[in-house]
C-alpha cells in the first residue's frame, strides 16, 4: 500500500512538472537556447586557444630543428678538428635537443587531433543552434497564431456572428430608406408639376385647367337655344 501511494505521488509530481514545463516552454526554451550560444562561445574560446597553442608549438619545433642543425655542423667541425671533448658537449646539447623535438611532434600530433575533433563539434553546435533559433522562430510564430485563432473562438466568435447580423440590418434598414424616399421622389413629382400648372392657369398662363361658372352657363344657353329652335 505504501508503495502505491509512493508510486501515485511521484506520477502527480512528474504531472505537474510536465504541466509547468508546457505552460512556461517558450521562455524555457528561449533560455536553453541562450544556455546553448553561450557553451558553444566557450568551445569556440577553447578552439581559438589550442589553434594558438600549436602554432606556438610549431614555432618552437621549428627553432629546435635549426639550433639542431647547426649544432650537428659544428660538432662535426669540432669532430674533424680532433676536439672529441668539445665534440662530445656538443653532441649531449644535440640529444637534449632531440627529446624536446619529440616531445614536441608528439604534443602536435595532440593537438591537431584535439583541434580536428572540437571543429568537428563545434560545427555541428553551431548547426544545430542554428536550426534551434529557426525553430524557436517559428513556434513563436506559430504561438502568436494559435493565440489570434482563440481570441476569435468561443464567445469572441458570437460576438463576430452578432455583428454581422447586425450590419446586414442595417443594411436592410438603409436599403429599406433608400426605396421609400424614391418613391416619395416619384409621388412628389406630379403634384408639384400639377400645382404649378393651376398657379399659371389662375395667372391667365395658358387655358385654364377646369371650367368656370360663366362657361357652364354658355354652355347650357347654348343647348337651351339649340333645342327651342
Amino acid at each position: 500500500m505504501f508503495n502505491l501511494i509512493a508510486i501515485l505521488l511521484r506520477g502527480k509530481a512528474h504531472d505537474a512538472e510536465q504541466a509547468v514545463a508546457d505552460r512556461h516552454a517558450m521562455p524555457l526554451l528561449a533560455q536553453q537556447i541562450r544556455d546553448a550560444a553561450q557553451s558553444i562561445q566557450s568551445a569556440q574560446h577553447a578552439l581559438a586557444v589550442a589553434i594558438a597553442q600549436n602554432e606556438k608549438e610549431r614555432s618552437q619545433y621549428a627553432a629546435v630543428l635549426s639550433r639542431i642543425a647547426d649544432l650537428e655542423e659544428r660538432t662535426l667541425a669540432a669532430l674533424s678538428k680532433g676536439n672529441d671533448t668539445l665534440a662530445r658537449e656538443a653532441a649531449d646539447a644535440i640529444a637534449f635537443l632531440e627529446a624536446e623535438k619529440t616531445a614536441s611532434e608528439q604534443a602536435q600530433a595532440q593537438f591537431s587531433t584535439a583541434i580536428s575533433n572540437l571543429k568537428v563539434t563545434v560545427r555541428s553546435a553551431e548547426g544545430r543552434l542554428k536550426e534551434l533559433q529557426r525553430g524557436e522562430r517559428l513556434a513563436r510564430a506559430t504561438d502568436a497564431a494559435q493565440k489570434i485563432d482563440h481570441a476569435a473562438a468561443g464567445a469572441n466568435l458570437a460576438t463576430l456572428d452578432d455583428a454581422e447580423r447586425t450590419l446586414e440590418r442595417l443594411r436592410d434598414r438603409q436599403k429599406q430608406t433608400d426605396t421609400v424616399s424614391a418613391v416619395l421622389k416619384q409621388m412628389d413629382g406630379p403634384t408639384r408639376t400639377a400645382g404649378l400648372m393651376e398657379r399659371l392657369a389662375e395667372a391667365g398662363c395658358g387655358a385654364p385647367l377646369r371650367s368656370s361658372a360663366d362657361d357652364v352657363l354658355a354652355r347650357l344657353r347654348t343647348r337651351l337655344d339649340a333645342a327651342t329652335a
